[in-house]
């Protein structure tokens, strides 16, 4: 296998990581502490907002520091980084305490997507396969927390499923400071020596133009954020609640959880597809029609059919996450392109801790039913902006480009 092969597997392996922590916790307080701790679904979430505003505004750093210094030494200190954390969670025993690790989980978190996103992405490359691969593996992420965590639950406990995943991903860093090491002097020089240059604007937009786009961009991840975060946070507890018999214990409702994810995340694949071959403008305005339409279907809901439909609406979730970042690809220069991400990252996982105590806000008030038509609504405002993008023209072809 080559290099680059192997540092795209460590990326790849690094949005798996990535989602997994972010997600331990909404398992462990649906399934466990909410009765080890005597305190409701809607009290513990709240503890999770720090981590996730933490993971939005960490962002913006951690984009600068990659372009100022190195994306390779960011990459290696968010492994290190949020695998330590994860372990601190482990040892947690109030409350605070799990705010407090679970904080620095979300600013170690912080530094993969304007980093690692931003290796992904080629300049003159068909990047919609490459960022829906990646995609993929985060997506997978998200369904082995739910997996993961209800199994340790179930077999170990609770502080397992905080301490295994972060110390394989302790290992998984030093793994990879290893592999950077182990690089060829002249591979080396050449590879910091190579310019940034591509990436330049789309069709040549004017400076009004690209201001709208960007405004598109920024406003759609918003709301898609929510709509994201808020599903697959809340799945493991919808599907505690509305799957009946199906899910009898907490390694049955995140067994049902991954399936879903897993399935879910093939979606990307087929987006990824598309949006090198046809206009990104309609591949997203089909996407957010499926969202509408299901959500819709939702409430009321119980068992199989709970299940189907919930699998319908998260394949339309999951098949719109590469979209922002393809059109930021296809809009931003190599030299700036870290940055660019981190931006709309700031506004995505800002937008991913409000979700949270939105989410508990609304199930304690209306319960789930009143999400779904509140997810419907977003999806419609995603919707109306798409539609106004330009159109975009696919690449028909790859250019050649060097490792990261």
């Amino acid at each position: 296998m080559s290099r680059d092969r192997i540092h795209f597997l460590f990326l790849n392996v690094g949005h798996f990581l990535d989602h997994l922590f972010m997600l331990i916790f909404a398992t462990v307080a649906a399934l466990k502490l909410r009765h080890d701790w005597n305190m409701s679904y809607a009290e513990l979430i709240p503890y999770a907002t720090p981590g996730f505003i933490a993971f939005g505004l960490f962002s913006l750093p951690a984009g600068w520091l990659a372009d100022k210094w190195s994306r390779e030494g960011m990459m290696a200190v968010f492994f290190l980084g949020i695998g330590a954390a994860s372990v601190g969670t482990a040892l947690a025993s109030t409350p605070l305490e799990i705010a407090f690790w679970l904080f620095l989980v979300g600013a170690f978190g912080a530094i993969y997507h304007p980093v690692g996103i931003a290796m992904v992405i080629r300049d003159g490359a068909q990047n919609g396969m490459r960022l829906a691969v990646n995609g993929v593996w985060g997506n997978l992420g998200v369904g082995s927390a739910a997996l993961v965590t209800g199994f340790l639950i179930d077999h170990v406990g609770w502080r397992s499923a905080f301490a295994l995943p972060g110390l394989v991903s302790v290992a998984l860093g030093l793994a990879y400071v290893a592999f950077l090491r182990s690089e060829p002097a002249h591979e080396r020089t050449a590879r910091k020596a190579a310019p940034g240059g591509g990436g330049a604007a789309v069709e040549n937009l004017g400076n009004r133009s690209l201001f709208y786009v960007s405004a598109v961009i920024f406003f759609t991840t918003m709301v898609g954020s929510l709509i994201f975060q808020s599903t697959t946070f809340a799945l493991p507890k919808i599907f505690e609640e509305r799957l009946g018999s199906l899910g009898t214990s907490a390694t049955t409702v995140g067994t049902y959880a991954f399936l879903v994810f897993a399935l879910a995340s093939m979606a990307q694949l087929v987006v990824g597809y598309l949006v090198d071959r046809h206009a990104v403008r309609t591949v997203f305005a089909g996407l957010a029609v499926l969202q509408i339409v299901f959500f819709l279907l939702m409430p009321g809901l119980i068992g199989v059919p709970a299940l189907i439909v919930a699998l319908a609406f998260m394949l339309a979730v999951f098949g719109q996450i590469p979209l922002n970042d393809f059109l930021i690809g296809r809009l931003s220069k190599s030299e700036f392109r870290a940055r660019a991400l981190a931006a709309r990252f700031v506004v995505a996982f800002t937008a991913i801790g409000l979700a949270v105590p939105i989410l508990s806000w609304i199930h304690a008030n209306w319960g789930f039913d009143r999400l779904f038509h509140v997810m419907a609504i977003g999806a419609a405002l995603i919707l109306a902006a798409v539609v106004t993008l330009p159109r975009f023209a696919p690449r028909t072809h790859v250019q050649p480009a060097p490792a990261e």
